[in-house]
């Protein structure tokens, strides 16, 4: 057995190197020729096609980017833009109750075309009573008027009754200061005889005492000097009676005088006085036709019309509420006279120009419209917002702004009937000429 194994390995051992590939430094033909064709220089013709085909790829990217930069210099566009129309709410000028309503959502409507009534018999009544009241006042007026003439010619009347009471009065005081100078004339000539009369007395009684004249003439003397000494008395009792005469028909004057002021000053009074009630009367009968002005509009809306054409949206009126003064019943969307609203970046203004020529993309209608603008923004959005940004800190990060364009569709466009507020549109300015 040993001698079995001991000679089978041998052959092993020598048949083995005969499996095994013979261990030279030859390689095969086709590694060989790859190997040559890498260490072979490139071909001329290959090289410069490759060149052509890079600088021909990059002149046409080249030209695509000249051609596309240069047609982006000749016009602005933005993607921030929609449609802007009227909306117009209709509201009730008066409060009522609702007693028909015509129209539903998205119902179109003319101008003129009813849309709610109210129930008018509250504003029925009203305007029976201001007209009542206005019946009246013009009766109260037409009372008042005849007496301003009464009161103008009583007036007058009054004033020459009491110039002529005054004259009579100022007669009066005339003729009584007439009379006390006659009465001081008859009053000097009075004492003048009773000093002649006193003087005989005393000379007769001289010559009595001398018993140079009789008894019985010496008594007539005495007698008369009596008589002309109690005429003296009695003329000064006059005098100082007529003096007082003149004093009470100077006072009487006096009174004339004042009332005759009185009427005169008075007379412009009255008459001012009627023409204030005139005039109050005239002013009541204005108040009551404004009034009846007032309940005939009230009546008039009680029937609520579309003062514009348009499509109706919003509707809340409905049969039976009550409403009040000012409360929205629905909104009129106006379709004609619409516009854009282009919110441009302030970096997209610097050529842009009022007349300049739009092209609109409406998304929702995928058809495109002519228009032009119609003015610059006076301010950008966030200035005319609500709550504007305050840039006074220390923060502050400049943002590019965007300002609202306004741009118009050019009339007597196929579909213009189409377009609606809001929907969202492209608009594209072009400045070439």
């Amino acid at each position: 057995m040993p001698t079995d194994l001991q000679t089978e390995e041998p052959k092993k051992t020598q048949e083995a190197p005969s499996d095994r590939k013979p261990a030279d430094n030859k390689q095969d033909p086709d590694k060989k020729d790859e190997q040559k064709e890498e260490k072979a220089p490139p071909d001329p013709a290959k090289r410069l096609r490759a060149w052509i085909m890079a600088f021909a790829v990059l002149l046409i990217v080249g030209a695509g980017g000249f051609y596309w930069w240069h047609e982006s210099q000749k016009y602005e566009d933005t993607d921030d833009a929609e449609i802007d129309g009227h909306l117009n709410p209709i509201a009730s000028r008066v409060a009522g109750t609702i007693q028909a309503v015509y129209v539903e959502d998205n119902q179109y409507v003319e101008a003129g075309k009813p849309l709610v009534d109210l129930d008018p018999r509250d504003y029925e009544v009203s305007l029976a009573q201001t007209r009542a009241q206005y019946d009246q006042s013009r009766a109260q007026l037409t009372g008042e008027r005849p007496n301003l003439p009464i009161v103008v010619t009583t007036n007058g009347t009054d004033v020459a009754n009491a110039e002529a009471d005054l004259a009579n009065a100022d007669a009066a005081v005339a003729a009584s200061e007439h009379d006390y100078a006659s009465a001081i004339s008859t009053l000097r000539q009075t004492e003048a005889q009773n000093a002649k009369a006193q003087s005989d007395l005393k000379r007769y009684t001289l010559l009595l005492q001398k018993q140079e004249v009789a008894q019985s003439e010496f008594d007539q003397y005495d007698s008369t000097a009596k008589a002309q000494a109690a005429a003296v008395g009695a003329q000064a009792e006059s005098v100082a009676s007529l003096a007082k005469a003149i004093d009470e028909r100077r006072a009487q004057a006096a009174q004339k005088r004042a009332t005759l002021d009185q009427t005169v000053k008075n007379a412009p009074q009255q008459v001012a006085i009627r023409n204030a009630n005139i005039q109050a009367r005239v002013a009541a009968l204005k108040q009551n036709q404004a009034q009846i002005d007032q309940n005939e509009l009230n009546l008039q809306y009680c029937h609520i019309v579309a003062p514009v054409s348009g499509i109706v949206t919003q509707r809340s009126a409905e049969i039976g509420g009550r409403i009040a003064i000012g409360q929205q019943l629905m909104m009129l969307v106006q379709t004609s006279g619409l516009w854009v609203t282009a919110n441009f970046k302030e970096t997209q203004l610097r050529r842009m120009r009022p007349g300049q020529r739009v092209t609109i993309h409406v998304d929702a209608l995928d058809k495109t419209f002519e228009g032009y603008i119609q003015g610059m923004p006076a301010a950008s959005g966030d200035r005319t917002s609500a709550l504007p940004p305050e840039n006074a800190t220390g923060n502050y990060v400049k943002v590019v702004q965007r300002l609202p364009v306004r741009i118009l569709f050019r009339e007597d466009q196929a579909g213009l009937q189409d377009l609606r507020p809001g929907m969202s549109v492209e608009p594209k300015v072009h400045f070439e000429p």
